[in-house]
């Protein structure tokens, strides 16, 4: 049943991390700019942050466009929220912005790093368009500060 908002009222408390391409390489590709964590220890600091906040989290990766789309997809009126580090589809790709926007619940963006500070052709970012929030350059921290601010969202 959709509240005062238009969004859907869950009973869930699952939210779900999507990961973009490359990032399946996380502690070994560029480490001056993406740092040593590796996915599986981002993974590990959400679970314990969510739990904090009585919630879980499922965290996914792809290099595949429509497969992070069939994810959000499959989210709708099952995730409380999704919190999505869209990598370099984040810069091209309408149809996640299209797919994001048929999801009820909230949607936070995060970048490992400060994409603002970097290539030109990274500072426009599709997904912003979508988003309730965007974390970017705090390194892999930035995950776990999403957790947080979804739980603030969700409560």
């Amino acid at each position: 049943m959709p509240d005062v908002n238009g969004r859907q009222n869950l009973v869930t408390k699952t939210i779900l991390i999507l990961n973009g391409p490359n990032l399946n390489l996380l502690g070994k590709r560029e480490p001056d700019i993406y740092g040593r964590d590796s996915l599986d220890d981002v993974a590990r600091e959400c679970t314990v942050t969510a739990n904090e906040f009585g919630l879980t989290c499922e965290l996914k990766q792809t290099n595949h466009e429509g497969e992070l789309i069939d994810w959000i997809h499959q989210a709708r009126g099952v995730a409380a929220g999704i919190i999505i580090n869209p990598a370099a589809f984040t810069h091209t790709s309408v149809a996640l912005l299209d797919a994001l926007n048929t999801f009820e619940g909230p949607v936070l963006e995060v970048h490992i790093s400060n994409i603002h500070k970097r290539e030109a052709f990274r500072h426009y970012s599709y997904v912003s368009g979508r988003a309730d929030g965007v974390i970017a350059g705090f390194g892999v921290q930035g995950y776990s500060l999403a957790v947080q601010r979804m739980a603030r969202l969700l409560a």
